[in-house]
């Protein structure tokens, strides 16, 4: 046994050695794989011998399992531009870096976001850095990112910078140089975690054998930290997201739900008397900090850009009344340009009376002249870039030009615009960018990258993250790396010699009080899951028409005029809903059936109103459970399949039959793993609400004077009802019996009477806007119509009752809109405490 052993390792080693021979790396890149000698690190081979033990097979497998595991937890990104999200591209092998080098790196994080802090409260306040002489007014005024309403603001913490970030790459000799920092919103810890939860999970005995070091207790502090500054015991923090367009609206909604705080659009906030509050479902409730991830200039559009819908009117108003605490302040962003890089290194000394210890890379500001004439002079030896803006002046799109790469026209060019306007440019040292060992095609492969590294604030001081966000180019050589331009992620594991702590986001050494119930349902959160039950609902009933339909066809040979009757008003009724095309009549039956279940042209059709349910779920994200958001994309991908013209039409039908079971697993996921707060209650109002409206429909149009046995029969099937008939009556379908199970029966959990019991029960356990004992609108409208159901008479039912109901649906879905989901600036501040969420 210890033999065979012996030889699988043996095997490992040459596999890995092999991997190792066969690497090239980049000349003239330091490489993570070698060290300064050429040399393979120890952890890295450590590693690769690791990775070779499980064989080709065995790597396979894992590596399909993460690419299975983020399409199950919905990670994904937008590039600019584009409607539809991309899957994440995580790359296979993560980016070692061990314990002591890693000490220096946190340690010239550490004293940078404290400088930067520290320039930024001179910046805004007494500005004696610019008065001094040390920092041009131009390179600070000059910036985009100066937001001028914050002069003077005392930013409520004391902190204008609580979470920065440091992009990292190594220099010719290897050791680590600061690219760029980032300080306006920084993204990338949610994906970083994200990459992780993946990673470790794929690659479980490498991640526990190689002692890596965890995230948690990063977001723990950062957490903890952000709670102590609000100025009461238990505050209300709010993520502000620019909305689902954003490139990185996974990653906020990721973030939101692992740090416990609520994700929130600018319409989700209004102003009023100085201070911050969220529209929620009773009323306004206060908002005591924001972590926010929209561009300062988006935050206040009374103060800044007038035409934002980001943010909130009023924010810059609360921020100086120290009614609210914002991460970062508003204005951090002006330590993000690249002409301020170079002055930093004067700026460490004079401010915190040491040098770097994390170098940037050689920027030299051709606002100044000594340095302008400097690169004049040697164009062909520095990259120029745009001093504050990501593009190059001038230029285009281009983000930057290599003197040495210039035409002698380009460089005429460029020259002349310096002289001009010397203030928008800086040159930087071209340095090539460092490599990481990647997995392509089966092997090992240099891939350049650049390391993003996060600090947050705490009470001791600033923290930071054991790892990063790693971005890896998919090109062999490139000067800058980027997300949009096909890059992967990369997991970063910094490997530690001591024991590992575990460590949970729950807290300890505390005594929380008891709750059992979540804050306030925002109202937009409100709105999407009603609209996302109602759509769940809809492409339900879609696909209950359809079947019952297909199943008809089947024996269309066989049938009498009525029952050819029953699948004409089948087939109108999805015509009706937009669910098959207008020129319907020129098709069969069965195309409208098939047209209805996945047609993407069609508004009405399931596969349509599944991505709507999506759409309004993936707004709602934090809120779902990554089971809810799988079985809603394996419903859609179902649909999708079934509307390709190479499948069958057995199996299309089989794809409408499986995709009706995981709607009602998705049902049964949503009854039994919701909490019954108000996100529960929303969603099933909205389920219950279109099912009632379905079944009105389906009475109208199977009912009536003109009833026979195979449409009351159809209608039985469309509410699965056709077990509860036959127990109870002999006798075949019959137009009362009928009626009476569909609309009046309380026991039936399709009929409409039991929807409005459900409905009127919700509707009484939300909370309501004002204290004053009065009923709202909505309760009363539900008390009604369930009284008049619950009394009602089956033999007296007629289609034109049935349609008042309808329509007494439809207004009660509007009222409850018109109540939940919308509340004007001047709304009631309910100041009773409320557990409802």
């Amino acid at each position: 046994m210890f033999a065979e052993r012996d030889i699988q390792t043996d095997d490992a080693s040459q596999r890995a050695a092999t991997w190792i021979a066969d690497y090239a790396p980049t000349r003239g890149a330091p490489d993570e794989l070698f060290d300064g000698d050429g040399r393979p690190r120890a952890h890295w081979r450590q590693f690769l011998e690791s990775l070779a033990a499980f064989g080709d097979a065995g790597l396979e497998q894992r590596f399909a399992a993460a690419g299975r595991r983020i399409d199950d937890m919905g990670i994904s990104y937008r590039v600019h531009g584009e409607a539809k999200e991309r899957s994440w591209p995580l790359g296979r092998l993560p980016l070692l870096i061990p314990e002591s080098e890693w000490r220096d790196v946190a340690a010239g994080v550490t004293q940078r976001a404290e400088l930067l802090d520290q320039v930024l409260h001179d910046i805004y306040g007494d500005a004696r850095l610019v008065a001094d002489g040390v920092l041009p007014a131009a390179a600070v005024a000059g910036a985009p990112n100066f937001i001028r309403p914050m002069c003077g603001v005392a930013p409520p913490g004391g902190r204008w910078l609580r979470f920065y970030a440091a992009d990292l790459g190594r220099g010719p000799d290897g050791s680590w140089r600061v690219l760029g920092d980032r300080a306006q919103a920084p993204s990338g810890a949610g994906y970083a975690l994200e990459n992780r939860l993946v990673l470790s999970r794929a690659l479980p005995s490498l991640y526990r054998d190689m002692n890596v070091e965890r995230l948690a207790p990063f977001f723990q502090d950062f957490r903890a930290s952000i709670s102590r500054i609000a100025q009461r015991a238990d505050p209300r923090i709010c993520l502000l997201t620019p909305g689902p367009w954003s490139e990185t609206y996974s990653e906020q909604v990721y973030l939101a739900r692992y740090l416990g705080f609520t994700l929130v659009e600018g319409e989700d906030l209004v102003a009023s008397d100085g201070k911050l509050h969220v529209r929620t479902i009773a009323g306004l409730k206060r908002a005591d900090v924001i972590w926010r991830r929209v561009d300062a200039d988006w935050c206040d559009p009374l103060e800044q850009n007038a035409a934002s819908r980001l943010g909130v009117a009023g924010m810059f108003d609360a921020i100086r009344r120290g009614a609210v605490v914002v991460a970062n302040m508003p204005g951090a962003g002006v330590i993000e340009s690249r002409a301020l890089m170079s002055f930093l290194p004067d700026l460490s000394k004079r401010v915190l009376g040491e040098s770097l210890k994390l170098p940037n890379i050689e920027t030299w500001w051709c606002g100044r002249e000594k340095d302008r004439r400097q690169v004049i002079d040697a164009l062909s030896d520095f990259a120029i870039s745009g001093a504050f803006a990501e593009r190059l002046p001038g230029f285009g799109e281009r983000r930057e030009a290599l003197g040495a790469a210039l035409s002698g026209k380009e460089r005429a060019r460029l020259i002349n615009a310096i002289e001009q306007r010397g203030v928008d440019y800086v040159a930087q040292e071209p340095i090539k960018f460092s490599t990481t060992p990647a997995w392509i095609d089966g092997r090992l492969s240099p891939r350049p990258f650049v390391l993003r590294v996060f600090a947050a604030a705490t009470a001791d001081g600033w923290t930071v993250m054991p790892g990063g966000f790693c971005r890896i180019s998919n090109r062999p050589d490139v000067r800058a790396v980027s997300m949009e331009s096909g890059a992967q992620s990369g997991d970063v594991w910094v490997l530690t010699s001591g024991p590992i702590k575990w460590s949970t986001l729950l807290p300890s050494g505390e005594d929380p009080p008891i709750v059992r119930a979540l804050g306030n349902l925002p109202s937009r959160a409100a709105d999407n899951l009603f609209w996302m039950g109602r759509y769940l609902e809809r492409a339900e009933a879609t696909l209950r028409v359809v079947r019952t339909l297909a199943a008809r066809l089947s024996q269309f040979q066989h049938i009498d005029l009525q029952g050819r009757q029953t699948i004409e008003r089948l087939a109108r009724l999805l015509v009706a809903w937009g669910a098959a095309p207008e020129d319907a009549p020129d098709l069969n039956p069965m195309q409208i059936a098939l047209a209805a279940a996945a047609d993407a042209d069609a508004y009405g059709s399931a596969l349509s109103v599944v991505r709507n349910a999506k759409r309004t779920a993936s707004i709602v994200r934090e809120r779902l459970s990554y089971d809810v958001w799988q079985l809603i994309g394996r419903i859609e991908a179902r649909l999708t399949h079934a509307g390709a013209r190479a499948v069958t039409e057995p199996e299309t039908l089989e794809i409408i039959e499986r995709s009706l079971h995981t709607l009602a697993a998705l049902s049964g996921l949503i009854d039994e793993n919701f909490n019954r707060v108000a996100g529960w209650s929303f969603i099933d109002l909205g389920r219950r609400i279109e099912r009632a409206i379905a079944t009105c429909r389906f009475a109208r149009q199977f009912t009536g004077d003109e009833a026979t046995v195979e449409t009351l029969d159809a209608l039985l099937d469309l509410l699965d009802s056709q077990i509860t008939y036959r127990s109870r009556y002999i006798a075949g379908a019959a137009l009362a019996p009928v009626l009476d199970i569909a609309m009046l029966d309380p026991f039936n959990p399709r009929s409409v009477a039991f929807q409005a019991a459900r409905i009127d029960e919700h509707l009484a356990a939300l909370p309501s806007l004002r204290n004053d004992g009065v009923m709202e609108t909505p309760r009363r409208l539900s008390i009604k119509l369930r009284a008049e159901l619950e009394s009602g008479d089956a033999r007296r039912l007629d289609a034109s009752i049935i349609l008042a109901w309808e329509q007494r649906l439809m207004s009660l879905a509007d009222a409850i809109a018109e109540r939940y989901f919308t509340h004007g600036v001047d709304g009631a501040v309910n100041s009773q405490p409320s557990r409802i969420a």
